[in-house]
Protein backbone atom coordinates (compact mmCIF):
# COMPACT_ATOMS: atom_id res chain seq x y z
CA UNK A 1 0.00 0.00 0.00
CA UNK A 2 1.26 3.47 -0.91
CA UNK A 3 0.57 6.38 1.39
CA UNK A 4 -1.39 8.83 -0.69
CA UNK A 5 -4.09 11.49 -0.51
CA UNK A 6 -7.56 10.51 -1.69
CA UNK A 7 -10.67 12.41 -2.71
CA UNK A 8 -13.92 11.21 -1.12
CA UNK A 9 -17.28 12.34 -2.52
CA UNK A 10 -20.64 12.13 -0.77
CA UNK A 11 -23.83 11.63 -2.78
CA UNK A 12 -27.08 13.45 -2.12
CA UNK A 13 -29.09 13.47 -5.34
CA UNK A 14 -29.35 16.97 -6.81
CA UNK A 15 -27.38 18.34 -3.86
CA UNK A 16 -24.44 16.90 -5.76
CA UNK A 17 -24.49 20.05 -7.89
CA UNK A 18 -22.52 21.57 -5.00
CA UNK A 19 -19.78 19.01 -5.58
CA UNK A 20 -19.83 19.80 -9.31
CA UNK A 21 -18.92 23.40 -8.48
CA UNK A 22 -16.06 22.35 -6.22
CA UNK A 23 -14.67 19.93 -8.80
CA UNK A 24 -14.80 22.49 -11.60
CA UNK A 25 -12.72 24.79 -9.41
CA UNK A 26 -10.28 21.91 -8.90
CA UNK A 27 -10.03 21.41 -12.67
CA UNK A 28 -9.37 25.12 -13.21
CA UNK A 29 -6.54 25.01 -10.71
CA UNK A 30 -5.11 21.61 -11.72
CA UNK A 31 -5.83 19.94 -8.39
CA UNK A 32 -5.77 16.20 -9.01
CA UNK A 33 -5.68 13.09 -6.84
CA UNK A 34 -4.27 9.60 -7.30
CA UNK A 35 -7.43 8.06 -5.84
CA UNK A 36 -11.08 9.11 -6.03
CA UNK A 37 -14.05 7.33 -4.47
CA UNK A 38 -17.68 8.39 -4.71
CA UNK A 39 -21.23 7.19 -4.26
CA UNK A 40 -24.40 8.17 -6.11
CA UNK A 41 -24.16 11.79 -7.33
CA UNK A 42 -20.60 11.87 -6.05
CA UNK A 43 -19.66 9.05 -8.42
CA UNK A 44 -21.40 10.80 -11.33
CA UNK A 45 -19.48 14.01 -10.69
CA UNK A 46 -16.19 12.19 -10.23
CA UNK A 47 -16.30 10.59 -13.68
CA UNK A 48 -16.41 13.93 -15.51
CA UNK A 49 -13.79 15.34 -13.15
CA UNK A 50 -11.39 12.52 -13.97
CA UNK A 51 -12.10 12.90 -17.71
CA UNK A 52 -11.28 16.62 -17.25
CA UNK A 53 -14.57 17.81 -18.75
CA UNK A 54 -14.96 21.18 -17.07
CA UNK A 55 -18.62 22.26 -16.89
CA UNK A 56 -20.04 18.92 -18.02
CA UNK A 57 -21.65 18.11 -14.68
CA UNK A 58 -23.29 21.52 -14.57
CA UNK A 59 -24.53 21.21 -18.14
CA UNK A 60 -26.09 17.81 -17.51
CA UNK A 61 -27.49 18.25 -14.00
CA UNK A 62 -28.86 21.75 -14.47
CA UNK A 63 -29.26 22.01 -18.24
CA UNK A 64 -31.53 18.96 -18.47
CA UNK A 65 -33.46 19.46 -15.24
CA UNK A 66 -36.63 20.61 -17.04
CA UNK A 67 -36.46 17.75 -19.55
CA UNK A 68 -39.15 15.18 -18.60
CA UNK A 69 -36.98 12.44 -20.04
CA UNK A 70 -34.35 13.34 -17.43
CA UNK A 71 -36.62 13.55 -14.37
CA UNK A 72 -40.41 13.49 -14.13
CA UNK A 73 -43.40 11.76 -12.61
CA UNK A 74 -44.13 10.51 -16.11
CA UNK A 75 -40.97 8.43 -15.92
CA UNK A 76 -42.07 7.07 -12.57
CA UNK A 77 -45.54 6.06 -13.67
CA UNK A 78 -44.28 4.50 -16.90
CA UNK A 79 -41.15 2.74 -15.71
CA UNK A 80 -41.05 2.99 -11.93
CA UNK A 81 -38.09 5.37 -12.06
CA UNK A 82 -38.11 9.08 -11.29
CA UNK A 83 -34.98 9.72 -13.34
CA UNK A 84 -34.95 8.33 -16.85
CA UNK A 85 -32.06 5.98 -16.20
CA UNK A 86 -31.48 4.94 -19.83
CA UNK A 87 -31.59 8.59 -20.85
CA UNK A 88 -29.21 9.70 -18.09
CA UNK A 89 -26.72 6.83 -18.34
CA UNK A 90 -26.83 6.05 -22.05
CA UNK A 91 -28.39 8.67 -24.33
CA UNK A 92 -26.87 11.75 -22.67
CA UNK A 93 -23.27 10.49 -22.19
CA UNK A 94 -23.10 8.63 -25.48
CA UNK A 95 -25.02 10.97 -27.79
CA UNK A 96 -25.97 14.40 -26.43
CA UNK A 97 -23.20 15.51 -24.04
CA UNK A 98 -20.50 12.97 -24.87
CA UNK A 99 -18.42 11.57 -22.05
CA UNK A 100 -14.71 11.52 -22.91
CA UNK A 101 -13.92 7.84 -22.44
CA UNK A 102 -10.48 8.26 -24.01
CA UNK A 103 -9.39 10.90 -21.51
CA UNK A 104 -10.87 8.90 -18.64
CA UNK A 105 -8.97 5.79 -19.72
CA UNK A 106 -5.72 7.74 -20.10
CA UNK A 107 -5.95 8.93 -16.52
CA UNK A 108 -3.99 6.91 -13.96
CA UNK A 109 -6.29 8.00 -11.16
CA UNK A 110 -7.92 5.06 -9.44
CA UNK A 111 -11.69 5.57 -9.36
CA UNK A 112 -13.76 3.47 -6.97
CA UNK A 113 -17.57 3.44 -7.11
CA UNK A 114 -19.63 2.44 -4.08
CA UNK A 115 -22.92 0.54 -4.43
CA UNK A 116 -25.20 -1.44 -2.11
CA UNK A 117 -25.87 -5.19 -2.37
CA UNK A 118 -29.65 -5.58 -2.11
CA UNK A 119 -29.42 -9.06 -0.55
CA UNK A 120 -26.91 -8.33 2.18
CA UNK A 121 -27.36 -4.59 2.56
CA UNK A 122 -23.58 -4.28 2.58
CA UNK A 123 -21.47 -1.99 0.36
CA UNK A 124 -19.95 -3.38 -2.83
CA UNK A 125 -17.13 -1.36 -4.40
CA UNK A 126 -16.01 -1.45 -8.01
CA UNK A 127 -12.55 -0.28 -9.07
CA UNK A 128 -11.12 0.14 -12.57
CA UNK A 129 -9.92 -3.46 -12.78
CA UNK A 130 -13.44 -4.65 -11.99
CA UNK A 131 -15.66 -2.48 -14.18
CA UNK A 132 -13.07 -2.09 -16.99
CA UNK A 133 -15.01 -0.81 -20.04
CA UNK A 134 -18.37 -0.83 -18.22
CA UNK A 135 -17.88 2.35 -16.21
CA UNK A 136 -21.44 3.63 -16.52
CA UNK A 137 -23.11 0.50 -15.13
CA UNK A 138 -21.74 0.71 -11.57
CA UNK A 139 -22.30 4.49 -11.61
CA UNK A 140 -25.90 3.81 -12.62
CA UNK A 141 -26.25 1.27 -9.81
CA UNK A 142 -24.69 3.67 -7.31
CA UNK A 143 -27.17 6.36 -8.39
CA UNK A 144 -30.29 4.16 -8.23
CA UNK A 145 -32.08 5.71 -5.28
CA UNK A 146 -34.50 3.46 -3.38
CA UNK A 147 -38.14 4.03 -4.41
CA UNK A 148 -36.99 6.26 -7.28
CA UNK A 149 -35.15 3.72 -9.47
CA UNK A 150 -35.19 -0.01 -10.21
CA UNK A 151 -32.59 -2.43 -8.94
CA UNK A 152 -29.56 -2.79 -11.24
CA UNK A 153 -28.04 -6.19 -12.04
CA UNK A 154 -24.27 -6.06 -12.55
CA UNK A 155 -21.59 -8.74 -12.32
CA UNK A 156 -23.87 -11.13 -10.45
CA UNK A 157 -25.08 -8.56 -7.92
CA UNK A 158 -28.43 -6.83 -7.49
CA UNK A 159 -27.53 -3.27 -6.58
CA UNK A 160 -28.95 0.06 -5.43
CA UNK A 161 -27.73 3.46 -4.24
CA UNK A 162 -24.23 3.38 -2.79
CA UNK A 163 -25.17 6.07 -0.30
CA UNK A 164 -27.47 3.65 1.52
CA UNK A 165 -24.70 1.48 2.96
CA UNK A 166 -21.68 3.81 2.84
CA UNK A 167 -22.79 7.43 2.40
CA UNK A 168 -19.30 8.95 2.81
CA UNK A 169 -16.81 6.18 1.96
CA UNK A 170 -13.78 7.54 3.80
CA UNK A 171 -13.02 4.26 5.57
CA UNK A 172 -12.80 2.47 2.23
CA UNK A 173 -10.36 5.12 1.03
CA UNK A 174 -8.25 4.50 4.12
CA UNK A 175 -8.37 0.73 3.54
CA UNK A 176 -7.11 1.36 0.01
CA UNK A 177 -4.05 3.20 1.30
CA UNK A 178 -5.15 6.83 1.57
CA UNK A 179 -3.86 8.02 4.92
CA UNK A 180 -5.12 11.56 4.20
CA UNK A 181 -8.32 12.50 2.39
CA UNK A 182 -10.03 15.56 0.99
CA UNK A 183 -13.74 14.99 1.65
CA UNK A 184 -16.51 16.89 -0.15
CA UNK A 185 -19.81 16.80 1.73
CA UNK A 186 -23.21 17.97 0.51
CA UNK A 187 -24.62 19.04 3.87
CA UNK A 188 -23.62 21.96 6.06
CA UNK A 189 -21.59 21.67 9.26
CA UNK A 190 -23.65 20.35 12.15
CA UNK A 191 -26.12 18.46 9.96
CA UNK A 192 -27.23 15.13 11.41
CA UNK A 193 -29.62 12.72 9.74
CA UNK A 194 -32.86 11.78 11.50
CA UNK A 195 -34.59 8.39 11.53
CA UNK A 196 -36.75 7.71 8.50
CA UNK A 197 -40.51 8.07 8.77
CA UNK A 198 -40.98 5.67 5.86
CA UNK A 199 -40.06 2.39 7.57
CA UNK A 200 -43.47 0.85 6.84
CA UNK A 201 -43.15 1.71 3.16
CA UNK A 202 -39.56 0.43 3.12
CA UNK A 203 -40.63 -2.96 4.54
CA UNK A 204 -43.47 -3.19 2.06
CA UNK A 205 -41.51 -2.13 -1.03
CA UNK A 206 -38.43 -4.25 -0.31
CA UNK A 207 -39.97 -7.22 1.49
CA UNK A 208 -37.92 -9.58 -0.68
CA UNK A 209 -34.69 -7.76 0.24
CA UNK A 210 -34.21 -7.76 4.02
CA UNK A 211 -30.72 -6.36 3.52
CA UNK A 212 -32.18 -3.22 1.94
CA UNK A 213 -34.74 -2.88 4.73
CA UNK A 214 -32.15 -3.22 7.47
CA UNK A 215 -29.71 -0.81 5.80
CA UNK A 216 -32.32 1.87 5.15
CA UNK A 217 -33.70 1.67 8.68
CA UNK A 218 -30.20 2.04 10.16
CA UNK A 219 -28.93 4.51 7.61
CA UNK A 220 -29.34 7.55 9.84
CA UNK A 221 -27.16 6.02 12.58
CA UNK A 222 -24.46 5.00 10.12
CA UNK A 223 -24.44 8.45 8.51
CA UNK A 224 -24.15 10.28 11.81
CA UNK A 225 -21.37 7.97 13.06
CA UNK A 226 -19.48 8.59 9.82
CA UNK A 227 -19.77 12.37 10.21
CA UNK A 228 -18.46 12.08 13.77
CA UNK A 229 -15.55 9.98 12.50
CA UNK A 230 -14.75 12.61 9.86
CA UNK A 231 -14.81 15.32 12.53
CA UNK A 232 -12.20 13.31 14.47
CA UNK A 233 -10.06 12.90 11.35
CA UNK A 234 -10.13 16.67 10.88
CA UNK A 235 -8.85 17.17 14.43
CA UNK A 236 -6.01 14.74 13.66
CA UNK A 237 -5.23 16.61 10.42
CA UNK A 238 -5.98 13.46 8.41
CA UNK A 239 -8.91 14.98 6.54
CA UNK A 240 -9.61 18.26 4.80
CA UNK A 241 -13.38 18.79 4.56
CA UNK A 242 -15.21 21.01 2.08
CA UNK A 243 -18.93 21.42 2.78
CA UNK A 244 -21.65 24.01 2.12
CA UNK A 245 -21.13 27.05 4.31
CA UNK A 246 -24.88 27.47 4.74
CA UNK A 247 -27.94 25.21 5.00
CA UNK A 248 -29.17 24.16 1.58
CA UNK A 249 -32.42 25.13 -0.13
CA UNK A 250 -32.01 22.19 -2.48
CA UNK A 251 -33.46 18.73 -1.91
CA UNK A 252 -32.46 15.36 -3.37
CA UNK A 253 -34.82 15.77 -6.35
CA UNK A 254 -34.76 19.56 -6.75
CA UNK A 255 -35.93 20.78 -10.19
CA UNK A 256 -35.50 24.53 -9.84
CA UNK A 257 -32.60 25.58 -12.12
CA UNK A 258 -32.12 28.88 -10.27
CA UNK A 259 -31.60 27.10 -6.94
CA UNK A 260 -29.33 24.53 -8.55
CA UNK A 261 -27.20 27.19 -10.22
CA UNK A 262 -26.90 29.02 -6.91
CA UNK A 263 -25.74 25.78 -5.28
CA UNK A 264 -23.17 25.12 -8.02
CA UNK A 265 -21.85 28.67 -7.56
CA UNK A 266 -21.66 28.10 -3.80
CA UNK A 267 -19.52 25.01 -4.35
CA UNK A 268 -17.16 26.89 -6.65
CA UNK A 269 -16.91 29.84 -4.25
CA UNK A 270 -16.39 27.68 -1.16
CA UNK A 271 -13.53 25.93 -2.96
CA UNK A 272 -12.03 29.27 -3.98
CA UNK A 273 -12.27 30.59 -0.43
CA UNK A 274 -10.27 27.70 1.02
CA UNK A 275 -7.86 27.32 -1.90
CA UNK A 276 -4.77 28.61 -0.09
CA UNK A 277 -5.57 26.58 3.01
CA UNK A 278 -6.11 23.46 0.88
CA UNK A 279 -2.87 23.86 -1.06
CA UNK A 280 -0.97 24.32 2.21
CA UNK A 281 -2.58 21.13 3.54
CA UNK A 282 -1.78 19.21 0.37
CA UNK A 283 1.78 20.52 0.32
CA UNK A 284 3.72 19.06 -2.57
CA UNK A 285 0.68 17.05 -3.60
CA UNK A 286 -1.11 20.13 -4.95
CA UNK A 287 -0.97 18.62 -8.41
CA UNK A 288 -0.98 15.04 -7.25
CA UNK A 289 0.58 12.57 -9.65
CA UNK A 290 -1.02 9.12 -9.42
CA UNK A 291 1.20 6.71 -7.51
CA UNK A 292 1.78 3.32 -9.09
Amino acid sequence: MHTKTGLVLEGGGMRGVYTAGVLDFFLENKIEFPYVIGVSAGACNAASYISKQWGRNKRVNIGFIRDPKYISLRNYFRKGELFGMDYVFDIIPNQIVPFDYDEFNRSETEFVIGTTDCHTGEPVYFSRKEYKEELLMPIRASSSLPFAAPIVSFQGYELLDGGMSDPIPVRKAEEDGCSRNVIILTQHEGYMKKPSRLNFMIRRKYAAYPGVVRTLEERWRHYNRTVEYIDQLQKENKAFVIRPTQPLEVGRIERNPRKLTKLYDLGWQNAADIFNELTDWLGEEKVAKPLK
